[in-house]
């Protein structure tokens, strides 16, 4: 059985009144990629500075390796990775000078310098560009230089804070394949951030859904998306007519009915829509055409959402994970 390497317990954090992390707890094995789910302003990259020692938190704990992340701050810097989401480099460097430079603020020297160096440059396909400046990168060659600074120290447990942000889709693939590899080859662990659903389904072991400051929901991305079976169907409305949203729940393919309010364009403009769940998506949605067509409902419009963590996370908070 798996080791622990990440311990969360009752962690908040605070900023005056506004109460930024709430209370999260979670563990991540030895070996597990880890992810962060969530919109931009949920918490996940307060949550990330907390268990890397950037800043306290305003209560609970974190453990990691054996070490207490809040008093042993320096043993837990040795032994982890971070990949911020802001670009950390120095733009008149040379990719490889500025992996010189950060492998030296951890040590290394020498030929040890020069392998790790080259190593992480295999790892992030950038050898070909090695000693050109950062400056002339594209932000997708930046983001994975970002990465192999991050690796450079060949650390245990590797943070990545929504890492593919502004990135084309060769250097996004290029990411992704190097997640894959440390995690397959080596063995490591990896903690990673993201608001694109489809990069914690193709990435993530187990995710863990935050909204707010507070986690909704942890499991395994297969069963998050179990929960909601055939799928959601979302009919925008003139009014909530809750007569109406009773008899559209007692229709035999229909698991539940609900209203909510989505804002939508540049204006966000209120709307009315009705929340469908069911576990038979096709079916369903011919039954309920029929329904308000027999009843001379006009529908403003109609949307099918197929299972997967997007309509997860609709269906948890009731708003897109990209709002």
């Amino acid at each position: 059985m798996a080791s622990v390497i990440v311990e969360v317990n009752d962690l908040h954090k605070k900023y005056g009144d506004f109460h930024a992390v709430q209370g999260i707890s979670f563990a991540i094995q030895e070996g597990e990629v880890f992810g962060l789910l969530g919109p931009n302003g949920a918490g996940k990259s307060t949550t990330i500075s907390m268990l890397t020692g950037l800043f306290p938190p305003t209560s609970g704990s974190i453990r990691v390796g054996s070490y207490d992340a809040v008093k042993q701050t320096d043993q837990v810097k040795k032994i982890i990775g971070v990949v911020p989401q802001d670009i950390a480099l120095y733009a008149p460097l040379s990719a490889r000078a500025n992996l010189r430079f950060f492998g030296e603020m951890f040590g290394l020297s020498g030929k040890e310098l020069n392998a790790r160096v080259d190593s992480v440059l295999e790892i992030v396909a950038m050898h070909e560009r090695a000693n050109d400046a950062v400056s002339t990168f594209s932000g997708g060659m930046k983001r994975r230089i970002n990465l192999a600074v991050g690796l450079i120290n060949n650390p245990r447990m590797l943070f990545l804070d929504e890492p593919t942000v502004g990135v084309d889709p060769q250097s996004r693939n290029h990411i992704f394949e190097s997640v894959e590899r440390l995690n397959r080859e080596n063995g490591m662990t990896l903690l990673y951030t993201t608001h694109y659903m489809e990069e914690a389904e193709r990435l993530c072991h187990r995710v863990a859904i935050i909204d707010g400051g507070k986690i909704i929901a942890i499991d395994t991305p297969r069963n998050l998306i179990g929960m909601l079976g055939g799928g959601i169907l979302q009919i925008g409305m003139a009014e909530a007519v809750e007569e109406l949203r009773a008899a559209v729940a007692a229709l035999p393919t229909v698991q539940s009915a609900a209203y909510m309010t989505q804002k939508t364009g540049e204006s966000q403009t209120a709307r009315v829509v009705m929340k469908i769940e069911t576990r038979q998506a096709n079916a369903a949605l011919l039954e309920v055409i029929n329904f308000f067509n027999d009843r001379g409902v006009n529908m403003l419009s109609l949307e099918t959402l197929e299972p997967n963590l997007e309509s997860v996370f609709l269906h948890l908070t009731g708003k897109s994970l990209r709002s």
